[in-house]
């Protein structure tokens, strides 16, 4: 086959609907996180899960299941089955879009390669996105299960493995796509490039952060902005909630957030910074389009941030935190792809 005739139109949509299939998973996974509703289902059936409960029978037994769990004996003793089905329904939606990635990633993947539409180096990459699909599908399970035996709620270290998984083969998807979208080569400014991926990398560890934060709770106190509490920019809990004294920055609820807090100014300055930079440049479109695009999602995200914390983070929110992050993710990718091919 012709070259020109491989990483074809059709397999950048492929690699684009991906994208927003991941999009949708981790907005439906923060609902579901923000609904408390992760602990609903406590088995894992890979074929036959992908169908709920289909009678009054079979949802009786799912909440037998159900009450077996630390979930229900410490916290939601008070259920009725209306209620399990209402956090049944998140966890079981986050579940079955996860597995219908996995579908439109592999089935697609075995079309393409026995039609040889697909270069080598495309190959290898799509390789690399079917494994960190199935390595996300793993963390998801072993989250869960650590909010199975004891502690009504799942690990916060391993939320945070989760969701930014999810994060990061969204990432690597893209930028994927944007190789096929972008094939040509170009000069490029080196300095400029390592100091985008420094500011990606400081953008990672705050979403990592946000995790913490969501795993902990943590948003629920300290509920004041730019100070924690009045008249304090620290407040006296960050560092004697646990010890030794660096567990408060991983474990503790406080430090956490207080991480999370002075993160998000860390990340306005490499961005800001970003655009400095590149104002004494003569930038292409597609380079200015990801400066411009970084900058208005920074604005809208660290409105978000601030919004959230002050109202002690309502769903809605907290979904729309979420989604902020992943736009400022996404602007982040593409303009480190612009500025490295």
């Amino acid at each position: 086959m012709n070259k020109q005739n491989k990483d074809n139109r059709k397999v950048i949509y492929w690699l684009l609907t991906g994208c927003v299939l991941i999009f949708i998973m981790v907005v439906v996974g923060g609902i579901t996180r923000l609904t408390h509703s992760g602990l609903s289902i406590s088995n894992y059936k890979l074929i036959s899960g992908t169908i709920p409960p289909m009678n009054e029978t079979e949802w009786q037994e799912a909440f037998d299941l159900y009450k077996q769990y630390p979930e229900y004996q410490k916290l939601n003793s008070h259920f009725t089955l209306q209620d399990f089905k209402d956090i049944y329904f998140w966890e079981w939606l986050h579940r079955v879009i996860g597995r219908f990635i996995g579908v439109v990633f592999i089935i697609p993947f075995l079309y393409f390669l026995l039609k040889k539409q697909l270069t080598r180096p495309t190959i290898k990459k799509s390789l690399i996105l079917l494994s960190l699909g199935a390595f996300q599908g793993f963390l998801g399970w072993y989250m869960v299960k650590s909010g199975l035996i004891d502690n009504p709620d799942v690990s916060h270290y391993r939320l945070a493995a989760h969701l930014t998984t999810a994060f990061l083969t969204f990432a690597m998807t893209f930028w994927v796509a944007l190789d096929l979208i972008f094939p040509k080569k170009k000069d490029i400014d080196k300095s400029i490039r390592n100091f985008i991926r420094t500011g990606l990398a400081v953008l990672l560890l705050q979403i990592i952060y946000g995790a913490f934060v969501a795993g902990l709770d943590a948003g629920f106190i300290h509920n004041h902005w730019p100070l924690m509490s009045e008249g304090k920019f620290m407040h006296e809990t960050v560092y004697i909630e646990q010890k030794p004294l660096y567990k408060n920055f991983i474990e503790g609820k406080s430090g956490v957030q207080f991480v999370h807090r002075t993160l998000a100014f860390v990340v306005v300055g490499f961005i800001v910074a970003i655009w400095l930079k590149t104002r004494r440049l003569i930038l292409t479109r597609f380079q200015l389009i990801g400066i411009n695009a970084l900058m208005f999602a920074l604005i809208i995200q660290f409105l978000l941030g601030i919004l959230t914390i002050i109202y002690q983070v309502p769903v809605w929110l907290g979904v729309a935190h979420q989604i902020g992050a992943f736009i400022l993710l996404s602007a982040m990718t593409f303009t480190l792809h612009r500025f490295s091919k």
